[in-house]
């Protein structure tokens, strides 16, 4: 994945627990979520894979890039907060298209996405035990007539104690009656072994390999890196193999 350089901060995203921040860079104007956000990197582990897989079913996630921040990178927003958040986000961070014109669908408006999508979208939540899709925060942009997937810091929540991941973390049930679309996804059934099946090991391991170290590496403590990326994978393999509940 290509990395690019912050030009300048155009401004931060108030309305978003993670303070993302709108950057011009040189590829163009991108929403990029920061690693010195109280999440940490690890959120930006799971937005990377999560991504990798929604597209590898045919799902639409903004174009992701890693953006390099520079300590002397200016800013238009003058906030104190942010300039210490900046500050702790100096190096690589996550960066998105950014779509303009795009909005937050309205937890009314799931009508506009398709029973066939809706079920795609539940099977991928529930496979990587993604519980931000509700009511509450929809998570979905409307763009272009069509449904974009966002937000997926909070998946993958086995990775922030690996010391209690066992056989039985895969087999985690999913609290499927909570999502935004549970009502909508009426072929889950229908949709979830051919999905199943576009989800090969080599697909798994290649959305993982996204990962850039400079993402690992806070958290591997004495783990190697390949053996980490490896556990990943043997997670999210184990679950789909184990059928999504």
């Amino acid at each position: 994945m290509l990395t690019h350089r912050a030009r300048r901060i155009l401004r931060r995203e108030r309305n978003a627990s993670t303070s993302p921040v709108v950057v011009e860079t040189d590829a163009g104007t991108c929403f990029v979520k920061l690693r010195g956000a109280a999440q940490g990197t690890l959120a930006l582990v799971a937005e990377m894979i999560v991504a990798e897989l929604a597209e590898a079913i045919g799902l639409s996630v903004p174009e992701r890039t890693l953006v390099q921040l520079d300590p002397a990178t200016p800013t238009d927003d003058r906030n104190d907060e942010l300039a210490q958040l900046l500050d702790f986000s100096r190096g690589v961070n996550l960066g998105f298209r950014f779509l303009e014109g795009a909005r937050n669908l309205r937890p009314d408006e799931t009508e506009l996405i398709d029973e066939e999508t809706a079920s795609k979208i539940l099977w991928l939540d529930a496979l990587v035990m993604n519980p931000d899709r509700t009511a509450q925060n929809t998570n979905i942009l409307w763009w272009q007539r069509s449904p974009w997937l966002i937000d997926h810091g909070a998946a993958l929540g086995f990775q922030h104690d690996w010391s209690r991941v066992n056989e039985q973390t895969a087999e985690r049930p999913y609290p499927v009656e909570r999502h935004l679309l549970f009502a909508r996804a009426t072929k889950i059934d229908a949709v979830a072994h051919p999905l199943a099946a576009n989800l090969t090991r080599e697909v798994i391991e290649n959305a993982v390999a996204t990962v850039p170290e400079t993402f690992l590496l806070p958290h591997l403590g004495q783990t190697a890196l390949e053996r980490r990326r490896q556990a990943y994978v043997a997670v999210l393999w184990r679950r789909l193999k184990n059928g999504i509940r």
